[in-house]
This record gives structure tokens, sequence and C-alpha cells, in this order.
């Protein structure tokens, strides 16, 4: 059989430690996974990188395959050790089951089985710490000789969020920052809760900052797309991130491209009529109040409402009669009058 150099395989000195060992595990197998990568070689090399740091990250593998020296070279002719030539591997914890060295233990090599099946012993058709520690989501394996497929549901990597908008930032339309907090499950424990990345917890808090460019003519409820911005899978595939336009106002309603703003006026102004400055979007302008004015009646002006396909919405100045909340004594003497007068 072949001498595979597990050190080699994962691209790490033989010195490397447990962390450099891990990184270098994620990053490669995040480029080989079935998922990820199509092409004919992906699948093999895929089950190398994990039978590499299967033995690698385990220290009682790892010191075996050391105890082998460092003077082989991948791919060359290899016997097993003394003792190991007739090593029958049970994986039945006591059972009649032979290891057959044809098939692989767990869909590990020769090379892999004829050195360390007697520490697989009772694990079965059970993932072995190199599966264990990389989730993935469609994994081929063989096991006992023969081979099955095991499909897990794909995560769902978009995320959806509410944006609340003002009148203000729907008309400039410039791109507003937005920062949230994402949570998603640890990518060390896979929401386990046993690491110390998240605390125990198997949730991980994820301060972020993206901008929000809002395009011309968005409408209530409608959604923002930004590619990429969702969750991270271990395979470094990203989903996308969603906001639901929301607008919220305390100084304009909102009806489609056309907005509504209260005009405050006295009760004189009302009755006599009144000339008004009053600011919109498009800035201050002066507006004619005829007299007889009623509160909550409207006066329409064109054009100064939100941007749309082609051109913009109206603006609406809905009137609101307001009382002086301190009048003085000839104010309130004239009113008695005009009562009496009615």
């Amino acid at each position: 059989m072949k001498y595979k150099d597990y050190y080699e395989i994962l691209g790490v000195k033989r010195d490397a430690d447990t962390s450099t060992i891990k990184s270098a595990y994620r990053k490669l197998a995040r480029k080989y996974h079935p998922d990820v990568n199509k092409t004919k070689e992906a699948e093999e090399k895929f089950k190398d990188i994990n039978e590499a740091y299967e033995v690698l990250s385990d220290k009682n593998k790892r010191q075996r395959y050391d105890s082998l020296g460092s003077n082989w070279q991948g791919g060359a002719d290899w016997t097993p050790p003394p003792g190991f030539e007739n090593f029958n591997f049970n994986f039945n914890q006591g059972g009649a089951q032979t290891f057959n060295f044809g098939g692989g233990a767990g869909g590990f090599s020769d090379f892999f089985s004829s050195l360390f099946g007697d520490m697989m012993g009772g694990m079965g058709g059970q993932q072995t710490q190199g599966f264990n520690n990389f989730d993935f989501s469609s994994a081929q394996r063989t096991s006992r000789g023969s081979r099955t497929t095991r499909q897990e549901p794909a995560e769902n990597l978009d995320v959806t969020k509410n944006l609340n908008v003002t009148a203000k930032e729907v008309f400039e339309g410039k791109a507003i920052s937005v920062s949230f907090t994402e949570m998603e499950k640890c990518h060390e424990c896979r929401g386990g809760g046993y690491c110390s990345h998240c605390g125990g917890t198997g949730i991980v808090s994820t301060p972020k900052t993206v901008k929000v460019k809002l395009p011309k003519g968005i409408e209530e409820g409608k959604k923002i797309r930004l590619k990429g911005e969702g969750k991270t899978d271990t395979y470094g595939r990203k989903g996308d991130l969603y906001f639901v336009v929301h607008f919220k106002d305390s100084e304009y309603e909102f009806e489609g491209a056309n907005l509504t703003k209260d005009v405050e006026i006295t009760p004189p102004e009302a009755v006599l009529g009144c000339q008004k400055d009053i600011q919109t979007l498009h800035g201050k302008i002066n507006i004619k109040i005829p007299a007889g004015v009623s509160s909550g009646q409207s006066l329409r002006l064109k054009q100064l409402g939100l941007p749309k396909s082609s051109g913009y919405g109206d603006l609406n100045a809905r009137i609101k009669i307001v009382i002086p909340k301190t009048q003085s004594k000839e104010i309130v003497d004239l009113y008695k009058k005009i009562l009496s007068l009615q």
C-alpha cells in the first residue's frame, strides 16, 4: 500500500500546533467539499483531507503516526509495522465482524486502517472526529465495504430585517448606514455550546454595519437585497441580507409618493386667511391659506412629495387650527363678544 503524508496533504509543517492544523483543514475542506467543488478529483481530495485531520487532530493517533518517522514520502510503497500485518479489527465491541482492508474503515484508506483500526473499535458507522468537527450538508461515507449517501438539510443563510426610514432619507436617496447585531450559531461547536468561542451558549453575537441604498420609488413593505451580507456557513458560503422597508416619520404621513404634513394656524388666521412659510423636502415655501378654512382641510401642493418613476408625488398641507394655551384678558373679552354675536 502507499504511504500517506498527512502533513503534506494539509500543507502544514510536522511541528504544527493544533490551531494551525485546524485552520488548514477548514480552508481545504471548504475548497474541496463536494457541494462546492464539482470536479472529479474533489471527492478523493476531500476524503484525504478528512483522513489527515482525523489523525493529526488526535493526540494518540498523531503520536502513533509520527512514530513511523519523517523519512517517508507520500506515495511511497509502505508495509504495516511488525505486529500489524495480520491484525483483525473488530468494530462491534466483541461481535464477530472482522475488518476488511479492501473497503476501509468509515471511508478511510487502507493505510489509515492498518495503523489505526484498533483505535476505531465500537464506532461502527458513527462519524469519526474529523467528520464531527466539520459539519457538511452532503457527505459520502463508506462503512463495512458498502457505500451510502446521507443528505443533511441545507442551512438557510439568508437574513431578513426591518428597516425604518424617514421621508428625508427616501427623498435624498443616499446610502444610509444601518447597524445591528447578528446572532448566529457558533461555527466552532456548531451550536452545541461546548466551546470557549461562544462561552458555552452555542450562539455568537456579531456587531455589523452595512450601507443601504434606497432605490428611487421605493414603497412601504418592499424588500432591498444586499447580496452576500447574510450568514456565513462553515464552507465560506454566504447568504443574502434583506431589508423590509417601513416608512416612519414624525413629520410626514405617507401614501405612496404623496406626503401629508400638518400646518398649524390660529383661529383668527383661519377666519381671515393668511400667508404661511412651511418647510418641505424641496425647501421652504410660502403658501396662501384662504379665509374660512376648516381644521383637517388639506391644500394640495403639486410635485412637492417623494420621487417616483417620473417626477414627484404631491404634498398635502393639512390645516390644524390650534388654540394658544395662554390668552390675555383682552383676547378672552373679544372671544366673549364674538360668541355673543353668533
